[in-house]
């Protein structure tokens, strides 16, 4: 069988003296694992848009056998503005590998491609805060695999809003003020509250588009983080690698 699909080279990994093994965050069949035969040699026509973060066009053949190979390869995007920026780049890479972990296999996965899309030229244009695009891909990654949290109203009494809010990482519920959770939880102002609504609920094209002062965006990435590490139950090597660049 072969077909076409677009897709982000969400990860390469070196395979023989000049293959590439690539995992494809692909609009119609979600993340797939397919070989680029002798994609690593300079001459090959399937080298510029099997490397990772390449955004391109590919004709994937599934052999009788399952096994997925890259038959053509068309660049569309190779992001060269990341090339130059570490920060960037190592962010880049990590909303890679939260895909990897959090897209799904075998079925359409058109929000996710569109998501990472956007997050990855939000960085290149450089026209957002760093904190702002990193934490809105984080919750709505998880929000679109089915970890969405629960904000529509406090877990205790229903209460919508509060001046002050708390959010349990371990859970996602979220509880006002004057009720008392069972767990621990971690105080946020409403307007964090309000951006993880907005975040979690908005359409696709206003998710980025909010604001909030940097103190608040600080609290809004390590709420987000948490959530994340609760849900995942692991921790991701490319978000080490930038955090000890930002430090």
């Amino acid at each position: 069988m072969t077909y076409d699909t677009d897709a982000l080279v969400i990860k390469a990994q070196n395979t023989g003296e000049t293959d590439r093994l690539v995992t494809l965050l692909t609009r119609k069949y979600g993340v797939i694992r397919a070989f680029a035969n002798g994609a690593r040699s300079p001459r090959n026509k399937n080298a510029a848009a099997t490397g990772l973060l390449c955004y391109a066009d590919f004709t994937i053949t599934q052999t009788s056998k399952g096994v997925c190979i890259v038959k053509d390869a068309t660049a569309k995007d190779v992001f060269f503005a990341l090339r130059s920026d570490i920060i960037r780049l190592s962010l880049a890479q990590y909303f890679a590998e939260l895909a990897a972990e959090l897209a799904p296999r075998e079925e359409e996965a058109d929000e996710y491609l569109a998501l990472l899309l956007n997050a990855i030229w939000l960085l290149c244009e450089s026209k957002k805060p760093l904190q702002l695009i990193k934490a809105a891909a984080e919750l709505r990654l998880l929000s679109l695999s089915g970890y969405m949290p629960s904000l529509v109203g406090c877990a205790g009494c229903g209460a919508f809003e509060t001046d002050v809010m708390r959010f349990c990482p371990a859970s996602g519920k979220l509880y006002c003020a004057d009720c008392v959770p069972g767990e621990p939880c971690v105080e946020v102002p409403a307007a964090v509250v309000h951006a993880m609504r907005h975040i979690c609920l908005s359409e696709p094209g206003r998710l980025f588009s909010f604001r909030l002062s940097d103190d608040n965006l600080l609290l809004l990435n390590d709420v987000s983080e948490r959530y994340l590490g609760a849900m995942c139950g692991k921790r991701f090597a490319t978000l080490q690698f930038y955090k000890t660049m930002t430090r």
